[in-house]
């Protein structure tokens, strides 16, 4: 699926700003990632022009949409979009080593085997660009550099709740709680605050914050719950193997049939995914993904103003598409 955006030609206006205005903060990033490995051994690869994309960043574009919502200026949506991609790198990079794999947020001339230590350099390179960005911008606007450590230690305060619910299941659980339970005691930090943590720094930087603030972060919480009910129906099997909480798999045991509890307990303990699970209850597939569709658009709707509502369902569906959930 490609950019839902482009499809509505009245949105032509907030699309090239949009775009704009990402473009300039991912290149302050690399420009200052590549300035920080310039005297090493290791050197990035150029990004081609499809690594700006709007739909390679999408979400990088709500957060930054947030933005432009409430009205901040230009100049500081383009800090905060390179902010961003610094809180993009430090995430992937974890999540590269906890889940043992390489999803690539920062390409560099080590050899692609090498993903644990790609990983690793990923975060620190993203560290030291996230606090020189933010020292290099206090200089330039004669704020004092006390505010640049502020907002850094702000950023990872931010980021540690999501990671310290993460931390939590590493060792696996054997508790089932109760769908409701799930969303308020862990999707709550697993991506409800991770969403609103791309605030933590505007929030210091901004001197007046407008009333439409709040309710632009409480709206990024509800499309990062939506987001994680996603992942939950895709990833149903491997939590269940990891002894993970999972939405889907709580309700599936606490208001669901018990036939189906015990096939899905079945069915993971092979290597399938949970596509034969699905196709063989439906009715129970559609249920779910529409749950999470609604407590998507819920958010997208209230992200969006007015003039751009026709925008929620095509960026629903995109970002279910982007999570591998094809809605029915």
């Amino acid at each position: 699926m490609n950019n839902p955006f482009s499809a509505i030609e009245q949105y032509a206006g907030v699309l090239a700003t949009l775009e704009s205005e990402l473009q300039a903060g991912l290149e302050h990033f690399w420009q200052t990632a590549a300035t920080i490995l310039d005297e090493g051994t290791i050197h990035l690869v150029p990004p081609d022009q499809a690594t700006f994309s709007l739909p390679r960043n999408f979400f990088s574009t709500l957060f930054l949409y947030s933005y432009h919502r409430i009205g901040i200026p230009p100049q500081r949506r383009i800090l905060y979009a390179a902010v961003n991609q610094c809180l993009r790198g430090m995430v992937t990079g974890c999540d590269n080593i906890l889940d043992d794999e390489y999803k690539t947020t920062l390409e560099t001339d080590l050899p692609p085997q090498a993903h644990r230590f790609r990983s690793v350099l990923d975060i620190m390179v993203a560290d030291r660009a996230l606090f020189a960005m933010l020292v290099n911008h206090c200089r330039t606007h004669d704020l004092p550099v006390e505010l640049a450590l502020r907002a850094s230690t702000a950023s990872l305060t931010a980021l540690t709740k999501s990671g310290a619910q993460e931390a939590s299941e590493e060792g696996g659980t054997d508790e089932r709680l109760a769908p409701d339970i799930v969303l308020l005691k862990v999707h709550h930090y697993k991506t409800g605050l991770l969403f609103q943590s791309t605030w933590a720094i505007p929030t210091l930087f901004e001197e007046t914050m407008p009333t439409d603030a709040l309710a632009v972060q409480e709206a990024l919480y509800q499309i990062g719950i939506g987001c994680q009910i996603l992942d939950d129906i895709v990833d149903l099997f491997d939590d269940l193997r990891e002894r993970r909480h999972n939405y889907v798999a709580s309700v599936i045991a606490h208001q669901e049939p018990s036939i189906l509890w015990e096939q899905a307990k079945i069915l993971s303990a092979g290597e399938e995914t949970p596509d034969r699970f699905y196709a063989a209850w439906p009715l129970f597939s559609a249920k779910i993904q529409q749950e999470a569709l609604t407590t998507l658009e819920n958010g997208l709707h209230r992200l969006f103003c007015v003039e751009h509502q026709a925008l929620v369902r095509p960026a629903a569906l995109f970002i279910a598409d982007r999570i591998g959930v094809n809605i029915n």
